[in-house]
């Protein structure tokens, strides 16, 4: 099954897509405790809620099922092409900033120099050539600069994945913005929406946004709580995040 989701500009079309590799659904109850259903929430924590349910269920286009998915097990990153100065430092930035978030969860990411003991692979470098290594991509590269795969088991996990950037074309800021955004929506976050301009899931062009939103980050620690399970659907992650949400968003 293939999933795409394009972001248009005038002068540039990014491209996401996610190839989803899965045995079967996972459900999983709400919680139904009702001192939480008469919670006073704040303005800001009922925003972070709404921008969550946008972010985090399913995929742009497609036929996938519209619940949560994240990693269950660490992502180790085996990165190919040519290795930037500019975009490892980054990449070593953007590891350290989700690692914090997702230490709760138990997750960690980090990177190894052995493919065969990665679980994701990130290439910098031109379309053709990433085409030429990873099948998936084939055709798809030409008018995108940024790509990202994932797949997930049985209980809706993610276990691997591919990710791309492209080295030639876009401008080295948005480099640094693409391998942000694909590697953050690699993490199970794989939507966009229009409403925050500085949120690196803005879903028109927003090449230069490097930085995540402090509600970027509240919607990573959301998917990361421990409480936070796969599987869940808008109704059933609804009373999830009103639990958790006071953890995360003052």
């Amino acid at each position: 099954m293939l999933i795409k989701r394009y972001k248009k500009h005038p002068h540039f079309i990014f491209f996401l897509s996610a190839i989803l590799l899965f045995t079967g659904i996972a459900g999983c109850s709400g919680n139904d405790n009702d001192d939480n259903d008469n919670q006073e929430l704040s303005a800001t924590q009922r925003e972070a809620i709404d921008y969550f349910k946008e972010i985090a269920l399913g995929f742009e286009l497609g036929s996938a099922s519209e619940i949560t998915r994240k990693w269950d097990e660490d992502m180790v990153i085996y990165v190919g092409g040519e290795k930037k100065d500019y975009l490892m430092t980054e990449l070593e930035d953007v590891i350290l900033e989700l690692n914090e978030m997702l230490a709760a969860d138990g997750v960690e990411i980090r990177t190894t120099a052995d493919s065969s003991r990665s679980n994701f692979y990130l290439f910098l470098g031109s379309g053709q050539e990433f085409e030429d290594r990873f099948e998936p991509a084939r055709g798809q590269t030409a008018n995108n600069y940024g790509l990202f795969w994932v797949y997930w088991n049985s209980r809706n996990e993610l276990n691997r994945g591919a990710m791309y950037v492209d080295l030639y074309r876009p401008e080295q800021v948005n480099q640094l913005h693409l391998l942000r955004e694909e590697l953050t929506q690699s993490l199970g976050l794989a939507k966009d929406s229009p409403k925050y301009q500085n949120s690196i899931f803005q879903s028109s062009y927003s090449g230069s946004v490097t930085e995540y939103s402090d509600l970027d980050k509240a919607l990573i620690s959301l998917l990361y709580h421990p409480e936070m399970d796969t599987g869940l659907n808008a109704s059933e992650v609804e009373p999830v995040l009103e639990r958790i949400v006071t953890e995360v968003v003052d």
